[in-house]
């Protein structure tokens, strides 16, 4: 009778250790972050519902706001600073107090610089030159962080981009589209090539994929990214993709198409009264927005 109780002991004790694996990684996949957009500083007078000058201050209370929270890490989907060079030096102390770890999209106003200086600010944004485009995975995701200045007329900085900037530019001048804007930009062949790369490991590890860029493609709108068809063709073909998250409309935007969530994140330099950022809760078949000031909370099933 005591060898009975003791096996059922045993038993028991072997598929409560074999189940709590199970439980502890449904708990670790859940993580939380921090998302801002467009800070988009510069010491100049308010143009329009632009207000440059606030924008330190903003970007001081979100950090306040952000730091009570266990994040990640933060991102700010580009457009940083409006323009001039020494507008980092006000902003990167402030941004350099969050306690999470930090990642920079590259906006098309992030090279509002001298010309002489457009090289050194990979280096201001802690970013390395050759890797303007990276990846990073958390969890059960993998985020793709795209350049949408690869090919533009402001961030293409050698001689064979810019060659590429105006084949592009050209190629796509005849369709008369309404985001063909020189303020926007598009994607390099080697840079899609790196995506469908960064897609093919993500099937594989059976992560879920969210992009973040600064420029959007959905909706179809004069903000879009000069060649978004290559990239929606691309994006297509893998169910493992997720979310799209960008800037750079400062109205903000969402449309959901086939199954991804694409999302455009209110700009922060155009608060006046109100701040606008947000922190997204990663849980397993979901995402969480909780809005600040101007951005809208809402809630994506992610299946």
């Amino acid at each position: 009778m005591r060898l009975f109780l003791n096996f059922g002991m045993l038993t028991f004790l072997f598929v409560a250790c074999q189940s709590k694996p199970s439980d502890n990684t449904i708990v670790t996949n859940i993580f939380e972050i921090g998302i801002i957009a467009d800070c988009q500083y510069c010491y100049c007078e308010t143009n329009g519902q632009r207000f440059y000058k606030n924008s330190p201050k903003r970007l001081s209370e979100a950090v306040d706001i952000l730091n009570k929270k266990e994040l990640d890490y933060t991102i700010h989907l580009g457009d940083f600073i409006d323009r001039g060079f020494k507008s980092f030096d006000t902003l990167m102390p402030i941004w350099n107090r969050l306690h999470s770890k930090k990642y920079h999209v590259l906006g098309n106003h992030d090279f509002q610089v001298a010309d002489s200086l457009k090289s050194s600010v990979f280096q201001k944004m802690d970013l390395k030159g050759e890797h303007r485009y990276y990846s990073f995975s958390r969890k059960n995701w993998r985020f793709i962080v795209l350049d949408g200045n690869d090919l533009s007329f402001h961030g293409s900085l050698d001689a064979l981009k810019k060659k590429q900037t105006d084949s592009l530019y050209n190629k796509l001048l005849k369709d008369s589209l309404p985001y063909l804007q020189k303020w926007n930009g598009g994607l390099s062949k080697k840079q899609l090539n790196w995506v469908k790369n960064e897609l093919d490991m993500a099937t594989e590890k059976n992560e879920n994929v969210g992009f973040y860029c600064h420029f959007p493609i959905f909706p179809m709108e004069a903000h879009n990214l000069w060649n978004r068809n290559d990239l929606i063709d691309l994006i297509g073909d893998y169910d493992c993709v997720k979310l799209y998250l960008n800037g750079h409309n400062h109205a903000g935007a969402y449309e959901k198409k086939l199954g991804v969530h694409y999302l455009t994140f209110k700009a922060m330099v155009n608060s006046e009264d109100k701040n606008s950022f947000a922190t997204l809760l990663f849980k397993q078949d979901s995402v969480i927005v909780k809005g600040y000031g101007r951005e809208n909370s809402r809630k994506f099933r992610i299946k």
